[in-house]
């Protein structure tokens, strides 16, 4: 089963992909998309969303075409301070969701929290920590941005979450979405 991480922003999106077979994890990718050009530095960062949202949903096709995953899991919303930047975010959320439905993924949440709290066993680590834990559980890796090895401890986070063998969910519950499609043939039966 291969699991794509997904981090968003409106700046940086990382994003990370782990093969699980029992209680086996191989790292496939990770990387960032980076959303923010040379050519944006003098143009108010409101013009420049469409263009952002847009190149978010053709690298996210690229990477599920080329890597084939069938679950993603992505970092819920948080409480921000700053208005703007939540709006932002939720942009850039939206489009990630929507992307993952189109391919007909099975898409899962998790709080930044819960994801560390998988990873590190401690909910409040910080990032670097996340990532160093990363590196003694999937062997040394090189991450470009710190948005790359967060979206790869999401997809790590969510393979734990299953149980070995018959990869079904643990006890702890992780929102599910379906696509239309998938909702019409569990009507028609």
């Amino acid at each position: 089963m291969i699991i794509l991480g997904v981090d968003p922003g409106s700046r940086f999106l990382g994003y990370g992909c782990i093969e699980k077979n029992g209680n086996q994890f191989r790292v496939i990718c990770h990387g960032t998309v980076h959303l923010f050009h040379k050519e944006y530095k003098n143009i108010p960062v409101d013009e420049t969303t469409p263009s952002r949202l847009k190149e978010i949903h053709e690298k996210l096709s690229e990477i599920i075409i080329k890597y084939k995953p069938t679950i993603m899991a992505v970092e819920k919303v948080f409480f921000a301070k700053n208005a703007v930047s939540a709006l932002k975010l939720g942009q850039a959320r939206g489009v990630v969701l929507l992307t993952g439905a189109l391919h007909d993924l099975e898409i899962h949440e998790y709080a930044a929290t819960e994801v560390k709290g998988l990873v590190t066993g401690y909910g409040r680590s910080d990032k670097a920590q996340v990532a160093k834990t990363l590196q003694m559980i999937l062997g040394q890796q090189e991450f470009d941005t710190l948005d790359s090895s967060d979206a790869l401890s999401i997809a790590l986070a969510h393979a734990l979450m299953l149980r070995p063998g018959n990869e079904k969910k643990s006890k702890i519950p992780a929102k599910k979405t379906r696509s239309l499609k998938s909702l019409a043939e569990s009507l028609k039966r």
